[in-house]
């Protein structure tokens, strides 16, 4: 390919990510490489600078510099029928428009640096019927576990884009903490921004006008505790910034048990059980949001292994508490 282009984005790509834009278009153009483009300019949508999460709306012009030896797409996905197998078994629900998954805890959704399994890569080898891969809709955490919807077609995604952003999904979280919430329920609103870190960036707690600052809003309340020490929390994030349900709980002073970025043992007098299960626990519980033929979809994910054996050791009872019936946002 040579020269530069200018390519519309269509109508049923309003809502799409930058960056899976051009995973559809330009599929054998890195992530990396991608990065570097955007960094330096070369890709630009509306004649404006953009990043890998920019939201594209139809219509908009979407600058492609001269890429070289990166090939065209050839229209159809590349399959791979472990990964197939491996998402089959992952299927919580699924129609003609719309898959949810049961994503195991420390699977990545999508590629990033040093990271070559996940999600994004492997949905490929689920085509729909015109031989178009899947589409992500709304991203988890690498170690959070749980329900995520992924998109059979190019409208589907673009209903359900529409339908995050405009926070008419239903999310109910579970997580259990260190420590116990005090008061038992309630509501977090803070700004958050990103901050660059040895080990990545992570999200602080900013004041409103600080640079990079988003406005987070997260309801909690607490279902059950063990002798203070420990607490099963339901949380509801209204607002969706990276890794704010963490944050949040780390503002509380209860942080989510076995957080690798923000629960620090060096800062805390404290020492983990070793019985408990090893991973983060906080988990996608359920997911309820209207489907494009006007039915709702309320699906419930069910508790990952490490999870489960913290909750035996603990005494809670999942099965006692429907997350159907949750509602932090009422109860707060």
């Amino acid at each position: 390919m040579s020269g530069v282009q200018l390519r519309e984005v269509a109508r049923d790509e309003d809502g799409m990510r930058l960056d899976r834009w051009f995973s559809i278009h330009f599929e054998g153009l890195s992530f990396g490489r991608l990065q570097k483009l955007l960094r330096s300019g070369q890709i630009r949508v509306d004649s404006g600078r953009v990043q890998t999460n920019t939201r594209l709306a139809a219509g908009q012009l979407v600058r492609v510099p001269p890429l070289g030896d990166a090939p065209a797409p050839t229209g159809k996905p590349r399959t791979n029928e472990k990964d197939a197998a491996f998402l089959r078994d992952l299927i919580l629900y699924e129609d003609d428009e719309v898959y949810v998954f049961n994503k195991p805890h420390g699977l990545a959704v999508q590629g990033g640096s040093g990271t070559k399994r996940h999600i994004d890569g492997m949905l490929a080898s689920l085509p729909n019927k015109k031989g178009e891969a899947p589409r992500l809709v709304h991203r988890l955490d690498r170690d959070t576990s749980g329900c995520l919807l992924v998109a059979k077609t190019r409208a589907a995604a673009s209903h359900f884009g529409t339908v995050f952003r405009s926070r008419s999904a239903r999310k109910i979280y579970w997580a259990v903490v260190v420590g116990a919430p005090n008061p038992r329920q309630g509501r977090i609103s803070c700004f958050l921004a990103k901050q660059g870190t040895r080990d990545g960036e992570q999200m602080v707690v900013v004041g409103n006008g600080d640079e990079g600052a988003q406005h987070s809003v997260s309801y909690y309340s607490v279902t059950d505790s063990a002798a203070n020490k420990f607490a099963w929390v339901t949380l509801k994030p209204v607002t969706g910034r990276t890794h704010q349900l963490r944050v949040h709980m780390m503002e509380l002073g209860t942080p989510i048990l076995d957080d690798p970025r923000y629960f620090n043992l060096d800062n805390w007098n404290w020492e983990r059980p070793e019985d408990l299960g090893q991973g983060l626990h906080l988990h996608a519980r359920r997911l309820a949001l209207p489907l494009r033929n006007g039915k709702r979809l309320d699906i419930t994910a069910p508790l990952p292994e490490h999870m489960r054996q913290t909750f035996d050791v603990l005494g809670f009872d999942a099965n006692q508490y429907d997350a159907q019936d949750s509602d932090p946002e009422n109860e707060a």
